[in-house]
């Protein structure tokens, strides 16, 4: 059958001389993996349809799509939304491909998820427009909110009587647990503001240093890599560091 469904492009590779095969989260059907035939010929329609499939485009598509196959099919595609600096700001572009790349790490079944698909499509929007300290933040909430639609949502709230985040139970608790996994104090006040932050606007009044973000995003990442298996190595997560700095 034939479906029209939005989706954000992960990943592409180049397949056989004229082709190229695509990995894309869509708002239907979750992760796919799709076929695209003829966008590699030297052809200038060709040419300008290849830059639809970058990493993090956002595609308005009509799919064939069945469910015993693993690789489906695009009938027709556009773009559903057109970035105005991710393409070309060397920091914006760099937090993208980490979303990206973070997405490519921890999505392992191929099942619908709206809520996620809509996180990731507005925290792409939001990264394209906003000012530098939503910019440097928004790494932060998206991997915390990453984690909560895959269902490690942090339990409990941090106040005087629970100053320490598990991250391995995934909890605000009283005392420091046995293992290293946990942060507390400040770092942990910071990530329940993050958490309950209700408008991407409000990332812009979060003011943190580079020290602070990276030992927070490290945390964060820790925090995945003990519930996904196989989670990983992040590779841009060092570049990412760099360039926020």
């Amino acid at each position: 059958m034939v479906h029209t469904t939005k989706g954000i492009v992960l990943r592409t590779v180049k397949y056989g001389d004229t082709s190229i095969i695509t990995t894309i989260y869509t708002e239907l059907f979750g992760i796919q993996t799709y076929i695209v035939k003829g966008v590699r010929q030297s052809t200038k329609t060709s040419s300008a349809k290849a830059v639809f499939f970058q990493p993090a485009a956002m595609l308005e598509m009509e799919v064939h799509h069945n469910e015993l196959k693993q690789m489906q099919f695009i009938k027709e595609y556009q773009l559903s939304y057109l970035y105005e600096k991710v393409l070309f700001d060397v920091v914006k572009n760099t937090v993208a491909m980490f979303l990206i790349e973070l997405l490519q790490h921890s999505l392992k079944q191929p099942e619908a998820n709206p809520e996620l698909f809509y996180l990731i499509e507005d925290s792409l929007k939001q990264l394209d427009k906003g000012n530098d300290t939503l910019t440097g933040n928004l790494p932060l909430y998206f991997t915390l909110h990453l984690g909560t639609e895959l269902g490690f949502q942090m339990q409990g709230e941090f106040n005087e009587a629970t100053p320490i985040l598990d991250l391995k139970e995934g909890m605000f608790i009283s005392e420091k647990p046995s293992h290293p996994y946990y942060i507390e104090g400040q770092m942990a006040g910071i990530t329940s503001q993050l958490i309950n932050i209700q408008f991407y606007n409000d990332l812009e009044q979060i003011a943190l240093n580079r020290t602070i973000r990276r030992e927070l995003l490290q945390a964060y990442l820790s925090f995945l890599s003990l519930h996904i298996s196989d989670f990983g190595e992040m590779r841009s997560f060092p570049i990412l560091q760099e360039i926020l700095s």
